[in-house]
């Protein structure tokens, strides 16, 4: 109740006739129509239904009373002027009195529902005229008291009951908006909109991040509010200090004694000094003893973390060394360095967040000289170098291709003292797979078996797509099954990748286990699966088992491509099975296939080793009538009947493509280069080609290839072409 008194004390009512007319006149509408009538009461009950028959007397509405609401009509009328001041109250005051009477409304209408309006209305205007009065005389403390009935004879405790308990209420949910207000003031201040941005650039999103902005906001709020009081409490004690100087003048006392308030008259003082303590400060938080002197080493080491996790942030860059730093920037590749950041060091004396920072801007703007820098950073004292400023810079160098600057920082780092990891040997295993370098690479991923790390999916994948690419799938065929017998596993581009590489071996045993093992892990065949399990029979001169797979792969519901009808035709171009591959395309077109680039290229190559040069140059027709680019082996084909038929420009030009990827020239294509240069008399161009054959460990022995056969075969060309008219 001693809220109720806070919100709406005596100093919020300074004038009684102000305060009646504010009430009376938001029910003016209502009462001018009683000004000289009588309502009559129904017996009052009490709020809480106890039978009170005189709790409150019957009123009536005599005319003394229609002149008194008559009088506060003028008051609304006439003076209206003159009090507009007055009349104005606090509007908390308009707000408490607002609430109050619209839930006692509801309490009277509740406790009479037989009553009218206008008795629930004159029983309201009683009700609230008491507790304006009372408010007016300060009566809240002694209405508190233990005998109501003794001072308030005209209302029943259960009324006063009710009418304070809805005082109260009215206060609590005043007090609840006015920190609903504050709170919104709080959500919009720049300390929380901050973290709240930042929140939601680390990830966190939807509830969460409302409840955290709320709970900021209600930290704010609370932190104000406590240090509000603390500034209250200093204002009432400097307000209290002179008052007590001047009493304890008056009554000749020492300052540290003043005189008790509870013991006026019984010569009792109350010392307001605090006593000196004796004895060290001790500390606990459940149960922990803080002030042990061991604990100040814990907090020097929590700072020096703290320092790790938030480090510190780079110098301001100012004055000369401002310009040196853009000199820095402003260097070529080509150009030194070594003198300029000699001049920054000496005038910034960085850190290693200084070195850092810098690093950082030149990886932005200038990803050469990065390098270039950053391995002379390596050398200072400042940088305070370690493994990782080591195996990042070499990483990076290896992304770029750059392999011998790579090795070069590697070498260095050992040259320093510094021992390699195990991220720095995965780095170099990389390194190595991708260059190609599969001796090193197998020497790296040896020493990281020797330092018990046991390889995941990652090193497996490096390691088996450089065995891959260097043709030799058995070896990553073990480390597959390695993998498998250490629980990893396998992907599918592994997968892919050894059967990719078997095919082009010619390893149809190796490829049969790769299919076998993908169907039993789960792994559905699809058209590139399919596709080189026809390419692997293919290369092997097994057209029966290579048109199985084909008819295999078309029963499964896959359309063979381009791609691999060619190959088709090239397993029965290897037994010079014309007829065969004459019939397939016939079935093919029937089925609705469109030849292209691919299976114009090996018809091609067929022809022009049957040495049927018109029959080829109108395939070359088609094929650049599909406006795709040719295939590599279409310019071995070219090489070779161009230089049949000696048109010199033609065969150098062709040869001049094949010399430019001459990396994927098989053993079988260098012999049939070789040969058709000599045939067609360029032995200086034949001799070079020899000599790079040589160069790779090639013996240029003739395929099988007899004219007799050749013969044969042009004759049932023929003869296939009469059946088809």
């Amino acid at each position: 109740m001693i809220n109720l008194r806070r919100v709406v004390s005596r100093s919020s009512f300074v004038n009684t006739s102000a305060i009646r007319s504010g009430f009376l006149l938001s029910h003016y509408s209502y009462y001018r129509c009683v000004e000289n009538g009588t309502v009559s009461r129904p017996p009052i009950r009490g709020i809480h239904g106890l039978t009170s028959p005189h709790v409150l007397k019957d009123f009536k509405f005599q005319k003394h009373f229609g002149r008194y609401v008559h009088s506060v009509q003028q008051v609304g009328s006439d003076a209206s002027s003159s009090l507009e001041g007055e009349i104005e109250l606090d509007s908390a005051t308009n707000e408490f009195l607002s609430r109050f009477v619209w839930i006692m409304r509801k309490r009277l209408i509740e406790a009479y529902p037989d009553s009218d309006k206008n008795s629930i209305d004159g029983m309201l205007l009683i009700i609230a005229e008491k507790v304006v009065s009372e408010l007016e005389k300060g009566g809240l403390e002694r209405l508190m008291g233990a005998d109501i009935s003794e001072n308030w004879t005209d209302f029943s405790v259960d009324l006063w009951k009710t009418v304070w308990e809805t005082g109260n209420e009215v206060l609590q949910d005043m007090d609840k908006e006015k920190k609903k207000d504050k709170m919104k003031t709080f959500l919009q201040s720049e300390e929380v909109k901050e973290m709240y941005r930042f929140a939601g650039q680390v990830g966190i999103r939807g509830d969460m991040l409302r409840e955290l902005r709320f709970k900021w906001a209600r930290e704010k709020m609370e932190e104000s509010e406590f240090y509000e009081n603390l500034e209250r409490i200093r204002k009432e004690n400097m307000e209290i200090k002179p008052q007590e100087k001047v009493h304890l003048q008056k009554e000749n006392v020492e300052p540290s004694v003043v005189e008790n308030d509870n013991a006026v008259g019984e010569g009792k003082a109350r010392i307001v000094s605090l006593p000196k303590r004796h004895g060290n400060l001790k500390y606990k938080i459940y149960g922990l003893d803080l002030s042990n002197p061991e604990w100040a080493s814990v907090a020097d080491k929590i700072h020096e973390n703290d320092e790790a996790i938030w480090p510190q942030e780079p110098k301001m860059i100012s004055g000369k060394c401002k310009l040196v730093t853009s000199k820095i920037m402003s260097l070529q590749e080509e150009d030194n360095p070594a003198p300029l950041l000699a001049e920054w060091i000496a005038l910034l004396q960085p850190s290693r967040i200084d070195w850092i920072a810098l690093l950082d801007e030149l990886k932005v703007s200038n990803s050469r000289l990065y390098f270039k820098i950053a391995e002379y950073a390596l050398t200072e004292d400042s940088f305070k170098a370690s493994t990782p400023d080591y195996s990042k810079l070499a990483d990076a160098l290896a992304k770029e291709n750059r392999i011998e600057d790579a090795e070069r920082i590697l070498k260095k780092m050992v040259d320093n003292g510094i021992l390699p990891d195990v991220i720095t040997s995965t780095i170099a295993m990389q390194m190595y797979c991708t260059s190609g370098n599969l001796d090193r690479a197998k020497e790296e991923f040896e020493s990281l078996r020797a330092k018990g790390f046991q390889p995941d999916m990652k090193v497996y994948t490096s390691m088996i797509m450089a065995y891959t690419r260097a043709g030799r799938p058995e070896l990553g065929e073990t480390l597959m099954r390695e993998m498998e017998n250490n629980d990893l596993q396998v992907s599918n581009e592994i997968y892919m990748a050894l059967l990719q590489s078997f095919a082009h071996r010619g390893d149809a045993a190796g490829a049969d286990r790769i299919s076998t093992t993908m169907q039993f892990v789960g792994i559905q065949p699809t058209p590139e699966s399919c596709t080189l399990m026809v390419e692997v029979y293919a290369r092997l001169g097994d057209p029966d088992n290579a048109r199985h797979n084909f008819d295999h792969m078309r029963t499964l519901g896959f359309k063979p491509d381009d791609k691999c009808v060619s190959t088709m035709i090239y397993a029965y171009q290897k037994n010079n099975l014309l007829d065969k591959a004459l019939n397939l395309l016939l079935e093919l077109e029937n089925d609705g296939f469109l030849a292209g680039v691919f299976t114009y290229t090996t018809l091609v190559e067929w022809l022009t080793k049957l040495e049927l040069f018109d029959e080829a140059e109108q395939l070359l027709d088609n094929i650049a009538a599909q406006g795709d680019a040719p295939p590599f082996k279409l310019h071995i084909s070219l090489c070779d009947m161009y230089s049949r038929t000696k048109k010199e420009k033609k065969a150098l030009q062709a040869l001049g493509v094949i010399e430019s990827k001459i990396d994927q020239v098989e053993p079988e294509d260098f012999y049939r280069i070789v040969t058709s240069l000599e045939a067609g008399g360029f032995m200086q161009d034949a001799q070079r080609m020899r000599g790079v054959a040589e160069a790779r460990g090639i013996k240029l022995a003739p395929f099988s290839t007899s004219l007799g056969v050749g013969m044969s075969i042009i004759s049932n060309m023929h003869r296939q072409s009469r059946t088809r008219r």
